[in-house]
């Protein structure tokens, strides 16, 4: 049985929530949050898919806001998919690689291009997304 998935959910309007969840579906229109792993009886927070930017599965809550990620793919490492640059309607820009980006989904994954990253993959919720460039 795999655990529930540690993440970080931001929020169109900004908002930030962290815990975990073990329902989520890239296909679903809601999924649950719990503030620990440890399950029990009770689901966790609601959150609705319409109300998101975008979900980071993190490797770490804390993170290291110090730490700069790279933004460009480097030369001869090798990648699965292909290259993105996604820039939001808030103006943030994430890049990285994806294997399933469909602009008639509600959403799609994308790997980050640093592999030192805090995230492991995020799903990037389709209606906050100004611009994708293929690279």
């Amino acid at each position: 049985m795999i655990g529930p998935a540690k993440i970080v959910i931001r929020y169109a309007d900004g908002t930030v929530l962290k815990g975990y969840s073990q329902d989520f579906s890239p296909t679903a229109q809601q999924f649950h949050v719990r503030r620990d792993a440890v399950g029990g009886s009770d689901p966790g927070q609601r959150v609705m898919m319409r109300d998101l930017k975008a979900i980071f599965f993190v490797r770490d809550f804390a993170g290291n806001s110090a730490y700069k990620e790279q933004k460009e793919f480097v030369v001869g490492t090798p990648l699965s998919g292909r290259k993105m640059e996604v820039t939001f309607i808030d103006g943030e820009v994430l890049v990285g690689t994806t294997t399933g980006y469909d602009a008639q989904r509600p959403g799609f994954f994308l790997f980050p291009v640093d592999g030192q990253s805090n995230n492991a993959r995020i799903f990037i919720v389709q209606t906050v997304v100004k611009k994708v460039r293929f690279i």
